[in-house]
């Protein structure tokens, strides 16, 4: 009972009631095409454009500061307005490194994942650490998420419900093409002349995602809430409709229950988050090898 009239007197403050929304939505859109990614050997595809979204805000950090006589301009509204397009065409020039690419997709995400995890801490460095005077604090709350969901504006919150709404639109519109590019993406071309577009359509989403992500993990825990919800529903279903709704299910269980815990006991949002998503991956992991040992 003590549990409960703690978060209820939590719950008396806005920025509480936004960070569970935003929480919710960002798990949701983060699980649908977390299957996709996984099926198609591209899971680090979130992990590279984590970091790329990371090396765009420091970009914007530090134009919003040249724009305003080196004042860091901090508001993530703001800043979305530049690093929302950076990994949308980093999202789509790794995309492009397929087969016949002199860069091979791996070694592209490498590439482009340290290069911008590099440059955007040294553009930060430059910009927003030498005016801070807690600067593991300003490290910790970009690149693991902190407390900076607790943050939010009523603006930012409208953002993530709209971007959230396309979103998952898209993906029920297209699904079945997405399906298709997902399984055998060779036949799509060939039966399909607009496979290539929904593969760029797929990149262009999982961006959209990881940008406005950020604020509940940070960059370098982006990748997970994509990953571990369909690893997890792998584990126990085989179908790719079965998969992808215990997977959009199972993250919006793990991010809520993430948000809880955290709120309970002071501890950090994403890294919460991301304990119960492990913690729900080796739950999974038993079904499965029960279910596995009933069959034989």
């Amino acid at each position: 009972m003590e549990l409960f009239e703690t978060l209820a007197y939590y719950f008396q403050f806005p920025a509480v009631r936004y960070a569970l929304i935003v929480g919710v939505l960002v798990a949701l859109c983060s699980s649908l095409l977390g299957v996709t990614l996984v099926l198609k050997r591209f899971s680090f595809i979130g992990d590279g454009l984590s970091h790329v979204a990371f090396g765009a805000m420091a970009v914007a950090t530090l134009t919003g500061g040249i724009l305003t006589q080196f004042k860091p301009v901090l508001d993530s509204t703001n800043n979305m307005i530049i690093i929302m397009p950076i990994t949308i065409v980093a999202a789509v020039l790794l995309l492009r490194t397929g087969k016949n690419a002199k860069v091979k997709g791996d070694a592209a995400i490498a590439m482009i994942s340290v290069g911008a995890l590099a440059l955007g801490y040294l553009l930060m460095n430059l910009s927003v650490f030498p005016k801070s005077s807690n600067i593991s604090g300003d490290v910790c709350s970009t690149l693991f998420g902190s407390l900076s969901i607790l943050t939010l504006t009523q603006t930012e919150v409208n953002i993530c419900i709209a971007v959230s709404v396309v979103v998952i639109a898209v993906f029920i519109l297209f699904y079945n093409k997405i399906f298709s590019v997902t399984f055998d993406e060779d036949f799509a071309r060939a039966t399909d002349s607009k496979a290539g577009a929904y593969n760029l359509l797929i990149a262009i989403i999982i961006a959209v995602i990881i940008v406005i992500s950020m604020n509940l993990v940070g960059s370098l825990l982006i990748s997970a809430l994509i990953i571990f919800p369909a690893l997890s529903a792998m584990r126990v279903l085989k179908s790719f409709k079965a998969v992808t709704i215990c997977s959009a299910c199972l993250s919006v269980f793990c991010a809520t229950l993430g948000i809880l815990v955290s709120i309970l006991f002071s501890t950090p949002v994403g890294s919460t988050i991301v304990a119960v998503d492990i913690a729900a991956f080796g739950v999974f992991c038993l079904i499965g090898a029960v279910k596995g040992g009933s069959k034989a």
